[in-house]
């Protein structure tokens, strides 16, 4: 396994697009990535029980269809509360894609998502010229995979993507992702979009069972905010266009494309914390010694998803009893005198509870450690030899001025 230079169009078999259409009033608004061979689709969506009509859309067609060609993204409306309008847009959005695609395929086999302010209809008149502007740009050169990987963000201060080469029976496959997300960011998916291609063979049954087993230690183990999106959707198709052989549950590549396949989700999910809205530190929580690995996973996400933690991380201050109280309201049993905990960076490392005792600790080396930007977080309860790790940030002055004016 090794990650490759390029975007979205670095496996074989797709080429994409993205463009200024107007929906914004500068930066790029619209994206299209497309397959040309019929690929295989597998997908997750928003927890969120209000959804936006995109989710709708493409889970029909996940579910239903299992096969797509094309993804269509527009940043700054999410069409999201936006009624049977918005539902009728959506399709319309998918239909015009197909037709535009020169009429080969239906509208059925495209996907579509969007992002940005909820609870505003969407200028069709816009988006439909800049649908038909964007087909002719579609390349499979790495400028067009940057536009379209620029094209889906919103608040986002930069792109996130990565591309990673792998063997199968000795011929190169590779898989590469795009994602978007900085707010509205919490386990259970956020205001994220993540769409994943391959030049591999896989069913879509695969596909579907490999995407739900991944993002359960990627992108639900992170957090911004504390606020789960109506729009949240990870895409992933699979093309065959390597002409290797099938990918199946019991053939020997499958181990070695699952380590791949979750890398690019892990990298995509940790890149969307790092530009969190207004971060400054990027912390990782590594919990260990639990009785279950669903234990693990719910203290994690308790201790980077608490305001006082990430306050304190904010403010530098060595307040560890945040993060015990943050494990301790999370639901699992645990005795806490069996606790220890410490906290690292390129600084150093520094323990602060040693089995359920506190223990000493310079406060000006505490600081020398939580002044950097990436900070670990280690925690050992002693229940068992479970562990899991989840990632957030800190929360800043400037989160909430971001979010403050938001819509305005």
């Amino acid at each position: 396994m090794k990650i490759i230079d390029g975007g979205i169009t670095s496996p074989k078999g797709y080429t994409a697009a993205g463009i200024h259409a107007g929906i914004k009033k500068v930066k790029k608004d619209l994206a299209l990535i497309y397959s040309e061979k019929p690929a295989s689709i597998a997908g997750a969506f928003t927890q969120n029980v209000v959804r936006a009509a995109p989710v709708i859309w493409d889970e029909k067609i996940v579910k239903g269809y299992k096969k797509a060609h094309a993804i269509l993204i527009n940043s700054g409306n999410a069409n999201a509360c936006t009624g049977i309008t918005g539902e009728e847009d959506c399709e319309q959005m998918a239909a015009l894609t197909a037709t535009a695609l020169g009429g080969q395929i239906t509208a059925e086999q495209v996907c579509v998502c969007s992002t940005g302010v909820i609870g505003v209809p969407l200028p069709m008149e816009t988006i439909k010229k800049g649908i038909a502007d964007i087909i002719p740009e579609l390349k499979g050169d790495t400028a067009h995979a940057d536009d379209a990987a620029m094209a889906i963000l919103t608040t986002d201060t930069f792109k996130k993507e990565i591309a990673i080469e792998i063997e199968v029976a000795g011929k190169p496959v590779t898989i590469a992702g795009i994602a978007k997300g900085s707010g509205m960011i919490h386990p259970d998916m956020a205001t994220m979009l993540s769409f994943i291609v391959t030049d591999a063979s896989l069913s879509s049954e695969l596909l579907q069972k490999m995407v739900g087993n991944s993002i359960a230690d990627s992108y639900n183990m992170i957090s911004v905010d504390g606020d789960t999106s109506t729009n949240d959707t990870v895409l992933v198709m699979a093309n065959g266009a390597s002409e290797t052989e099938e990918i199946t549950e019991d053939s020997s590549s499958h181990e070695i494309f699952k380590e791949a396949f979750d890398a690019v989700h892990t990298y995509l999910a940790k890149a969307i914390v790092r530009d969190g809205e207004g971060a400054g530190k990027f912390i990782e929580a590594n919990i260990k010694g639990t009785a279950s690995k669903e234990d693990a996973r719910i203290i994690a996400k308790s201790i980077i998803t608490s305001n006082l933690v990430k306050t304190a991380f904010f403010g530098e201050d060595a307040n560890w009893g945040r993060i015990l109280c943050a494990a301790g309201y999370s639901g699992v049993s645990f005795d806490p005198a069996n606790v220890s905990l410490a906290i690292s960076s390129d600084a150093g490392s520094i323990t602060l509870l040693t089995e359920g005792a506190p223990v000493s600790f310079d406060e000006k080396y505490a600081l020398s450690i939580l002044q950097e930007k990436e900070i670990t977080i280690s925690m050992e309860l002693g229940e068992g030899v479970s562990q899991a790790t989840a990632w957030g940030c800190d929360l800043s002055y400037e989160y909430v001025k971001i979010n403050g004016a938001y819509r305005t």
